[in-house]
């Protein structure tokens, strides 16, 4: 505070202005800077460039050429984007909602979830059941043996392999009791299906239960209303609840598939099918042993923003599209 003072004593206002720094002047000033980093979040082809994504070479080489910048190096540009996690070279693929009816599918699994169907509270006695399968587990039998970490070393798994063959996974989660049932098939379908639901129906709590719904994708062994016609058939409680098309990323069970290939099939080092087969089935054991149910925070109001912002983006393409390509 002492300099402070001194400075106002001595100069007034002004002195209290930041005075000259040592230092090289900053090169490039912030308006280059951000035009730099709009460019990055430009699909190239929309302005006529013969790339499918940037690199900070291409964007440092495009800044220069248009006159943005000096010469520039790909460092300061990386450096750039860096700031704001801008990485025009990389890319994640998606698919677009094409189901007509994805809002009222889509509630119907969300609602589910809460333990809801159509606007009632389940009762005690009602299970909500999420199934799946994982399709082609292979057994990769290597030409040497896996070596275990060691200091300054991950696990190391040979390159080479023999094929032992391949086998399907089923599985059905209990989504508000945290519970696994799984089988293994030699290969997906009807059949493998409903030996799953057999497997699950036959016993309590669900031979008894009221209602039991089975939420499913879209897959060729449980699709359509014969699929549930089938479901129903066979055991009158049962109730199959589909998934919106290209939606499989509301069903639960997925979560449980994305730990077993985590914890269990990577780096796929199995001798022969057997081994896959008990493998998985002591993991279901010992999930079974310590699992809660999962958090999951998705609720229809989140499913009524996604919609709505696709809707606008929908909205902004057909609003290029009309547009005409850029000159």
């Amino acid at each position: 505070m002492r300099l402070w003072r001194a400075r106002f004593a001595d100069g007034g206002l002004p002195a209290l202005a930041d005075r000259k720094r040592t230092g090289h002047p900053a090169r490039f000033t912030p308006m280059q800077v951000a035009e730099a980093k709009a460019l990055a979040c430009q699909l190239p082809a929309k302005a006529g460039i013969p790339l499918s994504r940037w690199s900070c070479p291409e964007l440092a080489a495009e800044l220069t050429a248009r006159g943005i910048t000096d010469a520039v190096s790909p460092s300061t540009v990386r450096r750039w984007l860096r700031e704001d996690a801008i990485k025009p070279w990389q890319y994640r693929s998606w698919i677009f909602i094409r189901d007509p009816e994805f809002r009222a599918n889509a509630q119907r699994v969300l609602d589910l979830y809460a333990r809801t169907w159509q606007g009632v509270t389940l009762d005690a006695d009602e299970y909500v059941l999420s199934s799946d399968e994982k399709t082609s587990i292979q057994a990769r039998c290597r030409c040497h043996p896996t070596l275990a970490p060691g200091q300054a070393r991950a696990t190391r798994v040979n390159h080479e392999y023999g094929r032992g063959g391949a086998l399907a996974y089923l599985a059905a989660y209990d989504v508000h009791h945290a519970w696994v049932f799984g089988r293994t098939e030699p290969r997906t379908g009807i059949d493998p299906f409903m030996n799953l639901v057999t497997q699950v129906m036959s016993q309590e709590p669900y031979a008894s239960a009221e209602r039991v719904f089975w939420i499913v994708d879209n897959g060729s062994s449980h699709r359509g209303q014969k699929a549930a016609n089938r479901l129903t058939n066979a055991f009158p409680n049962a109730v199959m609840v589909h998934t919106p098309v290209h939606a499989s990323w509301l069903n639960q069970v997925e979560i449980y598939f994305s730990a077993v290939q985590r914890k269990v099939v990577s780096p796929n080092d199995f001798t022969d099918l057997a081994q896959v087969g008990n493998r998985l089935r002591a993991f279901e054991d010992r999930y079974n042993a310590t699992a809660q149910p999962f958090q999951w925070k998705f609720t229809t109001s989140d499913l009524d923003d996604l919609l709505a912002r696709l809707d606008r983006h929908t909205a902004d393409h057909q609003e290029e599209s009309s547009a005409g390509p850029a000159t």
